[in-house]
């Protein structure tokens, strides 16, 4: 089999160790998942763990997806949202020792990145992330359960920073001064968004919530965007946090862990094809103040995640994986500076939001 897998997790889908090949694949710091090859079929299977660490009512994962699968299967049938496989018993998920397991079909000829090498890529994939929201429009995303209260919570997440920073020691506050005034200095971005959040022309929808480019299916030859994955963070949000989330991802060339702070500039082809791709599909569902709301988005995604860094670093780095002690300090930097090239670039942002809206 290759993995020392449980065999009741096997078992409880109808398989066993000896017909059966593993796989370890992926790089989410989130879920384990593996490749499943029964050697008796052609078809293959992803099989993940659910971390209970961070998803504490996996079930709720579970009802979400069967509803959005409902209403889907029903409303547009031909749209592929990949939804998990029963086990034996008919259950969504199977418990194993504590453990909560998933199976999902395996979509052959695709593919999903790590990194954008393409502005075509972009735009598939913000293509395809607006694409699922605007098919569950008329879904009433309240219905749905959050799987992680709070994530894109820009008030809480500046309440845990505040909270960190007065009870950090005085040598990790020194350390992060600069970081420190920063997070002040940008809490308008926070006071800004309060002022809409309650406003019914700024609607919950049903959003991904993690819209990085691994999140994203698409086809191993032409590129074309199949279908978004990594669902457990669909849940109601705004649209500014899936919008936002793939300015933060996509538009510099290098990622949060980069300290050279001089390679943090925003690759402007690719912020067009995101735009383009998303408003493709969102254009016409989403309301006036959203629109102005549209660069916002990235504004107020990477200032949330930079608190985020912060925070760990003032509570002694306990969140975020790190490889030396000033790690999430360092992101802190690289993800404040993002937040600068966005501010110095906004007229020419701007203008090819506009330029799609029309």
């Amino acid at each position: 089999m290759g993995l020392n897998l449980d065999s009741e997790v096997l078992k409880a889908y109808g398989y066993a160790k000896e017909n059966t090949k593993i796989t370890q694949i992926g790089t989410g710091l989130i879920n384990r998942t593996y490749l499943l090859s029964p050697l008796s079929e052609e078809k293959k299977y992803i099989l993940q763990n659910i971390n209970t660490s961070v998803f504490k009512q996996p079930q709720a994962i579970a009802n979400n997806l069967r509803a959005i699968a409902d209403y889907l299967n029903f409303a547009y049938p031909e749209y592929l949202f990949i939804k998990p496989v029963s086990t034996t018993n008919g259950e969504e998920m199977a418990h194993i020792h504590n453990e909560y397991w998933r199976m999902l079909p395996f979509v052959p000829n695709t593919i999903s990145l790590d990194v954008l090498a393409d502005p075509k890529q972009a735009y598939e994939a913000a293509k395809q992330f607006g694409k699922l929201s605007r098919l569950l429009d008329n879904f009433d995303a309240k219905t749905l359960q959050p799987t992680i209260p709070g994530f894109h919570d820009l008030g809480l997440r500046y309440e845990q920073f505040t909270l960190a920073l007065n009870k950090t020691v005085e040598a990790l506050k020194e350390q992060a001064k600069s970081e420190i005034e920063d997070a002040l200095a940008h809490k308008y971005i926070l006071d800004y968004y309060t002022s809409y959040v309650h406003r019914k022309d700024f609607p919950d929808r049903v959003m991904h919530h993690d819209t990085k480019i691994s999140n994203v299916l698409l086809d191993d030859e032409t590129y074309e965007g199949i279908c978004v994955i990594d669902l457990d963070t669909v849940m109601p949000g705004k649209f500014i946090s899936d919008l936002g989330d793939m300015m933060r991802t996509y538009l510099c060339a290098f990622s949060e862990n980069e300290t050279d702070l001089d390679k943090i500039k925003i690759r402007l082809p690719y912020f067009e094809a995101m735009i383009k791709g998303y408003l493709s599909e969102m254009k016409s569902i989403l309301t006036e103040t959203e629109k102005e709301l549209i660069l916002f988005s990235g504004k107020y995604m990477i200032y949330m995640q930079a608190l985020r860094f912060l925070t760990d670093f003032l509570s002694g780095n306990n969140y975020y994986p790190t490889n030396y002690p000033t790690q999430n300090l360092d992101r802190t930097k690289n993800q404040f500076k993002l937040l600068h090239e966005i501010s110095v670039n906004e007229k020419e942002l701007q203008d090819v939001i506009e330029e799609h809206l029309v």
